[in-house]
């Protein structure tokens, strides 16, 4: 990690100072599974405390422990709609839980993949986002260079440091951020922790 904090110090004096601030990094990754990316799929649209709220309520429904396919699926309609999830995203999870059951889909076998089959293979799934897989390959893959450019605390982040009048677009936080990589995902986790809110994380 120590390469990688040498690296965005030296390609970006402004996300250099932004990583004196913020101090060590110190990213919390959670386990390549169905729960970690239905918690991608909640955080879909909404803001991060929002959707906390809702999947922690989710949990709770679904007992104690690991949330599977098998407890998701046992869940009644109005439950999850009372719990805060909207139809289609019951809908998306329901779907992503039958396909994981049936071997449709192996998560397992997403880790020797490269990024961009992981992503065609996610997104090929209506409801599943690009945003959602960047998300899945950053804090379960553990992959060093994602840039989630669309992200809006991204682009907030970016237009408080770099001091832009208005929010930058995906385009141009990719063209400021070309000179970070490979490790891209490691300036996206100082980009959030430099919010107030930390972008719910």
């Amino acid at each position: 990690m120590r390469k990688a904090i040498r690296h965005l110090k030296a390609t970006d004096p402004v996300l250099g100072a932004l990583i004196e601030q913020i101090g060590p990094y110190r990213i919390e990754y959670s386990p390549p599974n169905f729960q970690t990316l239905a918690k991608a799929i909640v955080l879909q649209q909404l803001s991060g405390k929002v959707a906390a709220r809702i999947f922690q309520r989710l949990l709770a429904s679904a007992g104690d422990g690991e949330l599977t396919p098998q407890r998701f699926l046992s869940l009644e309609t109005e439950r999850l709609r009372e719990l805060g999830l909207s139809r289609q995203k019951i809908a998306c999870l329901r779907e992503l839980a039958h396909r994981i059951l049936t071997g449709e889909l192996d998560l397992r076998a997403l880790d020797n993949l490269p990024d961009e089959e992981v992503i065609r293979r996610l997104t090929a799934q209506k409801g599943i986002g690009l945003w959602t897989v960047q998300m899945y390959l950053i804090f379960a893959l553990r992959r060093p260079d994602v840039m989630p450019s669309q992200d809006l605390g991204i682009r907030a982040a970016v237009r408080a440091a770099w001091g832009y009048e208005e929010l930058p677009s995906p385009r141009e936080v990719e063209r400021l951020a070309e000179p970070w990589k490979p490790f891209r995902s490691v300036a996206s986790w100082y980009l959030w922790r430099s919010l107030e809110d930390q972008a719910g994380l």
